[in-house]
C-alpha cells in the first residue's frame, strides 16, 4: 500500500487525515468510537458521528500515526 496516500474527512471544524499505508489495524479507533469508525463501510470514517473533541482525543491514541487531524480555520 502506498504510504503517501492520504484520505481526508472534514466536519467543518477539523479535518481527519488517514494514511492507510501506516495503519497497523490495532483497531483502537474502532474500539473507542465505533459509531465513527466502520471498517466495513465506505467511507469508513463517519466524522459527523462524534464531536471534534471526541475525535481529537481518540486520534491521539492511534499507535501508528495513521490518523491525524488539523484544525480548520
Amino acid at each position: 500500500m502506498n504510504p503517501e496516500k492520504v484520505h481526508e474527512y472534514n466536519n467543518g471544524e477539523i479535518t481527519i487525515a488517514w494514511k492507510p499505508g501506516l495503519c497497523i489495524h490495532a483497531a483502537k479507533c474502532v474500539g473507542a468510537l465505533p459509531q465513527v469508525y466502520k471498517p466495513g463501510e465506505k467511507p469508513w470514517i463517519k466524522i459527523e458521528n462524534a464531536t471534534s473533541e471526541e475525535l481529537m482525543a481518540q486520534i491521539k491514541t492511534c499507535p501508528s500515526g495513521a490518523l491525524s487531524y488539523t484544525m480548520n480555520k
